[in-house]
């Protein structure tokens, strides 16, 4: 209704060309002087800054701390504000409660005294009261269905109510706070005003925290009882709100009530822990915090029904994702409609329930994967992969002069090993330890993880290039000794101009007099090789990856004896040892340098030899170097 010019109420309407809010009725003034500050605002012969009037979308913020018009409005709701408008913005960005309520802003504090920042702020309790002035001439259904619509996440009013001529209604979820926060003066009804919308952090609704009476208790227990199928160790507890020996008893049991559900829950872990079957539909359940504890409590829940509730996303499932479900029931609840079709939906929940056979009461396909509960005996390692026996020497010849110079001392000589172009890398885990603090602290200065390195100039640096580069590198890391014995190799590609493969297995580091350290380390190494000579391999690609050894590997590491490369790998031997030799090198099957340290080891009994050759054999600790003649 216009008077002059002048709109009663909460007037938003749009002129054509600006938007002015006048002022209220009768009240156009105040019997006494105004602050110098709205003088300079504008003063009182007409509006503010057209920036203080408007809003991002050309809307006049509906807050009663606005100063900037005429006129003072009258709301009866309002409070006195202790900042101008122009500060909610900036004091929201410095982390400062909301002085003002424009534009539904936070306040700066509730009053149990949880603050407010960044739009909802903390807030112990967890909850926000929701208020949309003059709220109460709007339909319940209306109201809440547009701001659904527009309010960026999904969410469940609590305690929806009318107070006055003032709205209000609770979510206990930040996120759905201050997205219904934004959406003040985003909604325009019939009659052309803005709905405003309040978000406050608030203490939790009273009606929440009323505890059931003893006596109330005792009733809901022999419901309860009443409604256990012993036979099937299954509970319904659907619709329970209406069972007639509870409204018989004026016991009202609602269990979207964190102290209700609390309650039942302890009479199912006290009475029947070993409940098979659980039946929560129809109870306009829109959280499943309290269900969480059903993981514990009763661990062998098989089947649950939440079907016709109110749960609105697939990440409360969460809270329960712990439960060996084979059965569960969603049907009719909000979070249903999210997916785009059948095969998302069945993917979302099962990765929540892994061994689900049943969903809303259609069979669902068998699961694809591992479920192992009880220690299973893996199959064992089938070892080296090389492709053919030409492959296999080829390979192993060039490991043992790769790895024989690599743990000489001096490594200077894999020059020759190298192709002119080469590049080389090296990785190790990525981890949020102090590195510093880690046995590959020497390495990880130098590691090219891309998870850790970002920058892609840094990426480059870190890759070696040309031979004399990557050879210096190689200089400069610890000195080590490889357990050969150890090494695993696997044939990636094989053409014949171009050789990969992958060579596994651990080493120790080498102090300076001589000793390995204690710690074990692992390592696996990709080289991509062409032809070089009449039968040599060069390398043109080196990746190298470091880790710590697992115990597994620490245990089994450096127990068949290592080689110790020699040009001449027969020493002086008396006759009847150099027979022996031949006769060994012959029966087993391995190389003479082989031959004579088992030999060696077992004091040249050649019987005892050939036993525990046998036995190292069959035990696969036996490298495929020792066969190599």
């Amino acid at each position: 209704m216009a008077d002059g010019g002048h709109y009663y109420e909460h007037d938003d309407r749009t002129a054509p060309q600006f938007r002015n809010r006048k002022g209220r009725g009768p009240h156009k003034g105040r019997p006494f002087d105004r602050s110098r500050r709205d003088r300079q605002r504008g003063g009182f012969g007409g509006p503010g800054p057209r920036s203080r009037l408007e809003d991002a979308d050309g809307d006049v913020s509906m807050s009663d701390n606005s100063q900037d018009s005429s006129h003072n409005r009258f709301n009866p709701y309002g409070r006195s504000s202790r900042k101008g408008d122009g500060r909610i913005d900036r004091d929201r960005r410095q982390g400062k409660g909301g002085g003002g309520r424009g534009g539904g802003a936070f306040r700066g504090a509730d009053r149990s005294g949880g603050g407010a920042s960044g739009g909802a702020g903390r807030n112990r309790s967890g909850w926000y009261k929701v208020t949309i002035p003059h709220g109460r001439k709007y339909d319940k259904r209306w109201l809440l269905t547009a701001l659904q619509n527009i309010c960026a996440v999904p969410y469940t009013p609590v305690n929806y109510h009318v107070d006055h001529n003032r709205v209000h209604f609770y979510v206990d979820d930040s996120t759905a706070a201050n997205a219904l926060h934004k959406c003040s003066h985003k909604i325009t009804d019939t009659d052309g005003y803005k709905v405003e919308v309040h978000v406050n952090p608030s203490a939790p609704p009273a009606f929440l925290l009323s505890d059931l009476k003893p006596e109330h208790l005792e009733h809901l227990k022999q419901c309860m009882a009443k409604r256990f199928d012993g036979s099937q160790q299954a509970l319904d507890l659907n619709n329970i709100r209406t069972d007639p020996d509870l409204v018989s008893q004026n016991v009202e049991v609602i269990l979207n009530r964190k102290t209700n559900m609390e309650a039942v829950i302890k009479i199912i872990e006290e009475n029947i822990p070993e409940l098979a079957g659980l039946n929560l539909s129809n109870n306009r359940i829109h959280k499943l915090d309290e269900l969480s504890e059903l993981v514990t409590k009763v661990p062998n829940l098989k089947t649950l029904n939440l079907s016709h509730n109110e749960l609105k996303s697939d990440r409360e499932l969460d809270k329960v994702k712990g439960l060996k479900l084979v059965e569960l029931w969603l049907n009719r609840n909000p979070l249903c409609d999210l997916f785009k079709d059948q095969a998302s939906y069945i993917s979302a929940v099962r990765q929540r329930f892994p061994r689900l056979l049943k969903l809303d009461g259609h069979d669902l396909p068998p699961p694809i994967g591992f479920d192992v509960e009880s220690p299973t005996t893996m199959p064992p390692c089938k070892g080296s992969c090389f492709g053919s026996d030409e492959i296999k020497a080829l390979i192993l010849r060039f490991l043992q002069q790769y790895y024989s110079i690599y743990d000489s001392g001096d490594r200077q000589p894999l020059l020759d090993a190298y192709h002119d172009g080469a590049s080389l890398s090296l990785t190790t885990p990525y981890s949020t330890q102090n590195p510093s603090r880690s046995s590959l602290g020497e390495y990880h200065k130098d590691t090219r993880n891309l998870k850790r390195i970002k920058d892609s100039t840094i990426r480059f640096k870190l890759l070696k290039h040309t031979r004399l580069n990557v050879v210096a590198f190689l200089n400069e890391l610890p000195k080590t000794q490889h357990d050969i014995a150890s090494f695993t190799v696997d044939v990636n590609t094989c053409t014949n101009t171009l050789l990969s493969f992958t060579v596994s297995g651990v080493f120790k580091e080498v102090a300076v007099d001589g000793k390995s350290r204690d710690s074990t380390m692992a390592f696996s190494r990709v080289f991509i090789t062409v032809p070089a000579g009449n039968s040599g391999l060069c390398i043109v690609n080196d990746q190298l990856f470091i880790r710590m050894a697992t115990t597994e590997e620490i245990r089994r590491a450096f127990v068949a004896p290592a080689p110790t490369p020699s040009s001449s790998p027969v020493p002086t031997l008396t006759a009847s040892q150099q027979e022996m030799l031949t006769a060994f090198s012959l029966k087993s099957g391995m190389n003479l340098e082989w031959s004579q340290k088992c030999l060696q080891d077992n004091e040249w009994d050649f019987n005892r030899a050939g036993v525990i050759f046998t036995q190292l054999k069959t035990e696969g600790k036996i490298p495929d170097v020792a066969f190599i003649k």
